[in-house]
């Protein structure tokens, strides 16, 4: 399973309605015997879509 997100996971409680108990079970599941890639750079969609405004 794959799962990608723009959202730290700082960022999950508020996402969660503030619920810190809820977004800690969730991400406690989701992260046992997981790899956490964390990507940094623009995003390849806001490229093509600036390229395409330009040209």
């Amino acid at each position: 399973m794959i799962i990608t997100t723009n959202k730290s996971i700082r960022d999950w409680t508020e996402l969660l309605a503030g619920d810190e108990v809820l977004a800690i079970a969730i991400l406690d599941r989701l992260r046992h015997r997981a790899h956490v890639l964390n990507i940094k750079g623009r995003s390849y969609w806001l490229r093509e879509l600036e390229d395409a405004l330009k040209g």
